[in-house]
């Protein structure tokens, strides 16, 4: 089974039987690609709906798959608890003391048998240490503690970047994000208010029109906003008759609490909320990125879901299409977020992925405790449903109106159904796939994951490598003395937040860079900054030499806000004429340094898109791989199911010729002679391509040779046998040349290197930058 998992099966567990409670020996293996159509997870709490989310994420991140996991409960942080080694002291950290001491043993003794219960948990379901430490090593693994320093910052509050232009140029969905944002932005301070609230239509507004000129707002901009905005009417009334100053002043008194509270530090720094980075590193590698949110309030807990649901909608609509599985999205407690008559702010975004996220490859994996708590109109939406166990007839009867909107619910009546859930033990669940003939029953298997429960602050600080203690908080700024420039020399101060003792001076150039070329398809710009620390008295400063910088026309202060000492300027630094040389010296260097590469792939013919990266290049190749081998896998599954079935039909007459040369045979039907459960076949045609004959040759073997017919007649089921295993020969074989590595970091691109003319560099800003 671990030998396919390349061809885009998870391995979820083994088939069940309800009435004998036994398992199958064979592997429930579950097409991904069946996930863009998505998936709701629901069972009461014990019934193993937690692990069976894990399991399923634990084969997506082998199979290179990119994850993003919202975890307002806490238990999703188990998944960082991964030990290859299976060793006594990997387990140790995570032990509760209590339940240590509870069980009579030392947290080492605890720790040992834990370790020994995992070995063996995995070895039972054909898993190991190996195939842990291949997940490992296929994706990097991220936690996340939104409004928090316990575990790995996020940035949310410090820009309110615009939405990607596929989501602005389109009007519904542009109006969406606007009011989304806004929506949770208010209810964070405290403000619930409608979409027609005056507070909502304003700040929507200001939004709005930011955005469409493609500007980020933070959040002093958009306090400064509601005080001043930047039009004077709304719809057909004059801005004061329609929102007083007066009354806008108290929104931005609110607003402003948000902005001087001891958190917002912890809300606007960290790693951007950036679907791109969150999903795959620099290198193209995927990443799972796990969001906890149990340490938050339930205003929010609103306002992060919200935001991260609203940047992957922008982030989708960026993608080209795909009928394969770029990412999942999995919450593992929707209760709250997709109710069936209110309207929270997260639930616009969530209809919106679950209605248009399958053409973008997205699936959208929702699991709860509470079904009564769901829209069931929205989850119709919902190809696979896995049913746990539920006790109360109110949950029953909510799955079932659900299930009424969902391919192939007719299958199941009212009471069978009931019957069903009612039935089900822990780590059981009912899989009912609109893509499968037939719903299932089937038994999780082992986690690969160590499920210690949800973890403290200082666990998920330890595992995130935090120091305790560490914080993130806003610097307070202090006026200082102007320095006089002459006339035509610009100067500006950049506070990097060190504690230097005095602002030193050097040269800034800033430049708009224009690319023109045919293999662009279209013009291209950057901005670039550079900056030189030392200032020479004569002669032209060395380029060469200087820094690039990151930086804003928000960073720059015409003042300083610092008060410290000023580095004495040399005289050349003070001189006009020397300004307008080393202006055009930038010029030269940013001309002859500063070319635009694009990468192409040869085996794809694919070239990379303006502003795309490297690492988003190397996962649309990565894609366009994968879609290609998911094509190629689903002809082998075509030719070698037809070569199957004629094996069978040569085996039923065989069977049928047994029959006929002796009634005493009848006991020992040939049925139970030939075994058909070869490892190739069986694993790449799974449930839906193979047929199971039972029982193995060496009884028909054993057969008392009654008469010459049987002998002749075993002798041919003899040759199936043979052809079989010629057939999963064969089929090895093919397996072995099918070489579509989809890798992204072994993926070799070629350069193209675009130098822009000198007419195309425009320099914006040039003069003395305090630093």
């Amino acid at each position: 089974m671990i030998d396919y998992e390349k061809l885009g099966a998870f391995y979820l567990g083994r088939e069940y039987d309800l009435g004998t409670g036994s398992m199958a020996s064979e592997s429930l293996l579950y097409d991904s690609r069946d996930l863009t159509t998505h998936a709701v997870i629901i069972g009461m709490t014990g019934s193993g709906k937690t692990g069976l989310g894990i399991t399923l994420l634990e084969e997506a991140l082998i199979d290179n798959i990119p994850v993003i996991a919202i975890d307002p409960k806490g238990d999703l942080t188990n998944l960082m608890l991964t030990f290859p080694d299976l060793a006594p002291s990997d387990f140790q950290p995570w032990i509760d003391p209590a339940e240590a001491a509870n069980a009579g043993e030392s947290i080492e003794e605890f720790a040992s048998k834990r370790a020994a219960t995992w070995k063996k948990g995995l070895k039972e379901w054909n898993q190991d240490g190996e195939r842990i430490r291949r997940m490992r090593e296929a994706v990097e693994m991220r936690l996340y503690t939104p409004g928090s320093t316990s575990g790995r910052p996020v940035s949310v509050l410090r820009s309110l970047d615009a939405p990607p232009a596929a989501i602005i140029e389109d009007p519904d969905l542009f109006r969406d994000s606007v009011s989304t944002i806004a929506t949770s932005l208010l209810n964070l301070a405290g403000i619930d208010e409608a979409d027609l609230s005056r507070e909502h239509t304003l700040v929507s507004t200001i939004l709005s029109s930011a955005w469409s000129e493609g500007r980020a707002v933070d959040l002093a901009g958009l306090i400064r906003g509601v005080q001043q905005p930047p039009f004077t009417r709304i719809g057909v009334l004059d801005l004061e008759s329609y929102f007083p100053s007066r009354e806008r002043f108290e929104l931005a008194t609110k607003l402003n609490h948000l902005l001087a509270s001891p958190s917002f530090a912890a809300w606007s720094e960290g790693d951007p909320l950036d679907p791109a980075t969150l999903l795959r590193n620099d290198a193209g590698q995927p990443r799972a990125s796990i969001f906890t949110i149990s340490h938050l309030s339930d205003r929010e807990r609103m306002f992060f879901v919200t935001n991260l649901l609203d940047r992957l909608i922008g982030w989708m609509r960026s993608q080209p299409g795909t009928p394969s599985l770029r990412a999942i999205l999995y919450i593992d407690e929707v209760f709250g977020y997709l109710p069936p008559v209110a309207e929270p702010p997260s639930k616009k975004p969530l209809l919106t992925l679950l209605k248009q996220a399958r053409a973008f490859g997205i699936g959208v994996v929702l699991a709860t405790q509470n079904p009564v708590d769901l829209d069931y109109k929205a989850l119709s939406n919902a190809g696979t449903w896995f049913l746990g166990r539920l006790q109360t007839e109110r949950d029953k009867e909510r799955v079932m109106d659900g299930l009424r909107g969902v391919r192939g619910s007719e299958r199941f009546t009212a009471g069978e159904l009931e019957r069903t859930l009612s039935s089900l033990p822990k780590r059981v669940f009912l899989l009912h796939n609109v893509h499968e003939n037939a719903p299932v029953t089937f038994h999780t298997r082992w986690a690969m994951s160590y499920l210690a429960g949800p973890l403290t602050r200082n666990q998920i600080r330890d595992l995130t490598g935090l120091s305790k203690g560490s914080s993130l908080e806003a610097a307070a700024a202090s006026t200082g003395a102007v320095t006089v420039m002459p006339p035509g020399i610009s100067a500006w101060y950049l506070d990097d937040g060190s504690d230097g003792e005095t602002w030193d001076a050097g040269l800034l150039a800033t430049a708009v860079v224009h690319y023109t070329d045919r293999r662009l398809g279209k013009g291209v710009s950057r901005d670039v900054a550079l900056f030189i620390d030392v200032v020479p008295d004569r002669g032209q400063p060395d380029w060469d030499d200087a820094e690039e910088i990151d930086i804003d026309d928000s960073d720059l202060a015409a003042t300083p806000p610092k008060n410290r000492p000023h580095e004495q300027l040399p005289r050349g630094a003070l001189d006009e004429a020397n300004h307008d040389k080393w202006r055009r010296a930038a010029a030269r260097t940013i001309r002859h340094d500063f070319a635009y590469t694009l990468y192409t792939h040869t085996a794809t013919k694919l070239m990379s898109e303006p502003d795309e990266t490297e690492a988003e290049f190397r996962g649309r190749i990565a894609q366009k791989l994968r879609e290609k081998r998911d094509e190629v896998a689903a002809g082998l599954r075509t030719k070698y199911d037809r070569k199957l079935r004629t094996l069978e039909a040569r085996y039923e007459r065989a069977r049928q010729a047994v029959e006929r040369e002796t009634d005493q045979a009848r006991e020992r039907k040939l049925d139970t002679a030939v075994s058909f459960g070869t490892a190739v076949l069986g694993a790449f045609l799974g449930r839906k391509g193979t047929s199971t004959f039972g029982t193995a040759l060496s009884r028909a073997g054993r057969m008392k040779k009654e008469s010459a017919d049987i002998d002749r007649a075993n002798e041919r089921s003899e040759r199936v046998k043979l052809d079989i295993e010629a057939l999963d020969r064969e089929l090895a074989e093919e397996l072995e040349s099918l070489d579509l590595a989809t890798d992204p970091a072994a993926i070799e691109l070629e350069e193209v290197t675009i130098r822009p003319k000198a007419s195309d560099i425009t320099i914006r800003r040039f003069g003395i930058l305090w630093r």
